[in-house]
């Protein structure tokens, strides 16, 4: 037998029974990875947390550091620590509250949570029986941001923000947001009951971040909703919540005035109750140009039930002057709800024409509503 050939043979039936290496190479080096990343999550879940605080202030090798909830603390800061200035933000252990490290500036809110931040879309000719206020808010809103240079050679300081008051439903939030798409800016709309937060100096935060937000998006419009929420005649002797509401408010008045220029941001503020606002904030420098919006006469009337109405199939016999007639003292939303409920007469007897007799029966329906409405709030729009 060939010495050679008996030796191939058994190679051969050694390789066919023994089981891949490298096969066995590659499972064991999976498994381990597998191992290493259970490990790593079960210590994330074994750590302490640590608490992100205010650093108010450094005394030697101590500091003075402010919870979220208002209550401040004297503790020890780490080696690890360097750089720390007042106004940081760091990361405390959360038993001892000591300062382990400095952390990227973080805003106390994420403000885009409290905001209504768009870019409208609605033109001027979407607006009806405005044509003084329009030209108003043109002088003072829209100049200003699309030419500035003129203002620079005239010499004077163009108005910082406006005032749009009267009656609710005629048009105020439309005027900001015309002027805000004509202008190409940022619409940051805002409640100011939502300026107003729980806890002490969280408001003025807000506040703060707003305008912060606004000066990045600029040129912006901060379109203050309510205001009077938030910018009512102050008292001396109140409640806490009510003394954190002035504080809030000292703090806006604060940002309009404040050393960082506006710029190309301008405030629009909107309410239904100017008697009650504070004069510190309608005073020249500030809300300085107060734009009355009442409700529409005639003519105004009846721009807007054109604009309302233009996509609808009107029969022939609807009589827009008629109408018109019919809705004296209707606020714009008040006539556009006459055009709704019309549409929906016609819907409910399976039509797609509007007939003079739905629009009849649209501004009886809504004249009871404001009837029921104006008893039950006989507020002043002064």
């Amino acid at each position: 037998m060939d010495g050679n050939n008996t030796k191939e043979k058994i190679d051969n039936l050694i390789y066919s029974y023994t089981p891949d290496m490298s096969g066995l190479v590659e499972e064991n080096r999976f498994l381990r990875e597998t191992l290493e990343n259970v490990k790593k999550e079960l210590d994330k879940f074994k750590k302490t947390p640590l608490l992100l605080c205010e650093l108010k202030e450094i005394m030697q090798d101590k500091a003075v550091v402010r919870l979220q909830n208002g209550n401040e603390f004297l503790v020890e800061i780490s080696s690890e620590a360097k750089d720390l200035k007042p106004g940081d933000t760091v990361l405390s252990e959360q038993k001892n509250l000591t300062v382990i490290k400095k952390v990227t500036p973080t805003k106390s809110f994420n403000v885009e949570k409290f905001v209504i931040l768009e870019k409208p879309k609605i033109t001027w000719d979407e607006i009806g029986g405005l044509d003084q206020q329009e030209q108003e808010i043109k002088e003072v809103i829209e100049l200003p941001l699309l030419k500035p240079e003129l203002f620079k050679k005239v010499g004077i300081q163009p108005p910082k923000g406006i005032l749009l008051h009267g009656p609710p439903g005629t048009g105020k939030t439309l005027l900001a947001k015309a002027v805000a798409a004509s202008t190409h800016s940022s619409f940051i709309e805002i409640v100011g009951s939502e300026l107003v937060q729980k806890f002490i100096g969280e408001g003025a935060k807000l506040v703060r971040e707003v305008f912060e937000l606004a000066r990045e998006k600029a040129p912006s419009i901060i379109f203050i909703d309510e205001i009077d929420a938030l910018a009512s005649v102050r008292i001396e002797i109140g409640t806490s919540g009510e003394r954190e509401v002035q504080r809030t408010f000292m703090q806006l008045l604060a940002e309009i005035d404040g050393f960082k220029s506006l710029d190309n941001v301008k405030i629009i503020g909107c309410t239904n109750r100017k008697d009650i606002l504070d004069p510190a904030m309608i005073r020249p420098g500030r809300l300085d140009r107060l734009i009355f919006v009442d409700n529409p006469n005639d003519e105004g009337r009846k721009e807007i039930f054109k604009i309302h109405s233009r996509n609808m199939k009107l029969d022939r016999k609807v009589k827009i002057d008629d109408i018109v007639k019919k809705t004296k003292g209707f606020s714009g939303a008040e006539i556009k709800a006459v055009c709704t409920e019309a549409g929906y007469f016609a819907i409910r007897e399976n039509r797609t024409k509007i007939l003079a007799r739905d629009f009849d029966r649209a501004v009886q329906k809504v004249l009871e509503q404001k009837e029921v409405q104006d008893q039950g709030n006989p507020a002043m729009f002064g």
